[in-house]
This record gives C-alpha cells, structure tokens and sequence, in this order.
C-alpha cells in the first residue's frame, strides 16, 4: 500500500487549519464479514442520476423478485467500469468462447421502469446503496465476481460483492454501457449547487 502527501499543508482561510492532499493507491482492499458471502443476481437495472449511476443487481428467483445490491457509482467510475468488464469479458472469450445467449424475452411490450419497480422487492437496508469508486472483475467458466471497491483513505473496503452467470454478463455491459454512452452523447456536465425542487 502506498501513500503519498502532494507538497506541504496548505492554508485553509481559517487560522490554524490547513489541508493536505494525500493520493492513496491501495493494493488491497478488507472485506468485511457481512460482504464477504456476495449476492447471486440474474440481472441489472440500470439507473442514471444527475450526479451518480446506481446499478440495481436484481435476484429474479425470488418471488417478488429483489433488488440484492445496490452500488452507486460517479460517471468516471462506471465508465471506468465498462473498460474493465470488456476487457475481462473478452479474456474470458479467449479461454472458453462466448458465453451461452440467453433467451430472447416475449416481443410484447417491455415495461416501463416504473412498472418493474412495482413489482421489484428493495429491501430496508440496500435503499441507499453502497458507494463504490472502483471494482474487482474476475470469473470462473460458469459466472463472473465483481467486488465493488470503496477507496477511502486510509484503508479500502469491498463494499458490495456480486456473482452473475457468464451468460448474463454481456446483456449487462451492453446496459451499462448504453446507459454511460447516452450520458456522453448528451454532453451532460455535473450539475452545480443543490438540486431544484419541482
């Protein structure tokens, strides 16, 4: 693990106080005792925020069907995350071969995100979600792990860990990365001060 302080304290306009920059690049992340089991999704819904994309990982055997996970994460990050779970997507290609489609759903009408919401189980004590600024991708020939990383200073925490099957992978880079490129498309800048009641 590394820390480093970029140049002296500087002063804050208040005597006395001063702040330090410090980059932290940590090599390894804890995993806490409740994360550490992960949660089997079979799908993702993807949700783009003014600030933030929150990744609902949905458990689609349960009935009501739930949400397992929820990450929150910058547009930096989950762009950062598309590059990552191609490339891995493409390492796991080169080993075992593209993973088995799934079946095509019926060619009526898809729901409205409101209307799976309805139906879709959120849990208490995931509505916030957790924040996460980068991710651990790795897999197995059957399913892929992701370990969402929360990087704070002084030490990094997996915040949330998830399994999918392979098969489900690319339906959900595709989401995710549909959603980050209609984000740069519409050339959306943060947006400043507090949000604008309606």
């Amino acid at each position: 693990m590394s820390d480093e302080t970029n140049g002296p304290p500087q002063p804050s306009g208040d005597p006395g106080l001063y702040s330090q920059q410090v980059q932290h690049t940590p090599v390894s992340a804890r995993l806490p005792e409740r994360v550490a089991p992960g949660v089997f999704c079979t799908g993702v819904i993807v949700v783009e925020g003014a600030e933030e994309f929150v990744l609902d990982f949905v458990q689609g055997l349960h009935r009501p069907p739930r949400v397992g996970a929820r990450v929150v994460m910058t547009p930096n990050v989950a762009a950062q995350f598309v590059a990552a779970l191609r490339e891995n997507l493409q390492r796991y290609e080169q080993v075992f071969g593209p993973p088995k489609p799934l079946p095509q759903p019926p060619a009526d009408r898809r729901p409205t995100v409101q209307e799976i919401y309805q139906d879709l189980r959120l849990p208490d004590e995931i509505l916030s979600g957790v924040y996460a600024n980068t991710v651990m991708i790795g897999h197995s020939p059957s399913e892929f792990f992701f370990d969402f990383i929360t990087r704070f200073f002084p030490t990094a925490a997996v915040s949330a860990r998830v399994y999918m099957s392979a098969s489900q992978v690319p339906k959900m880079l595709a989401a995710v990365a549909s959603s980050v490129q209609n984000r740069i498309n519409r050339g959306s800048e943060p947006r400043r001060g507090p949000p604008t009641a309606p």
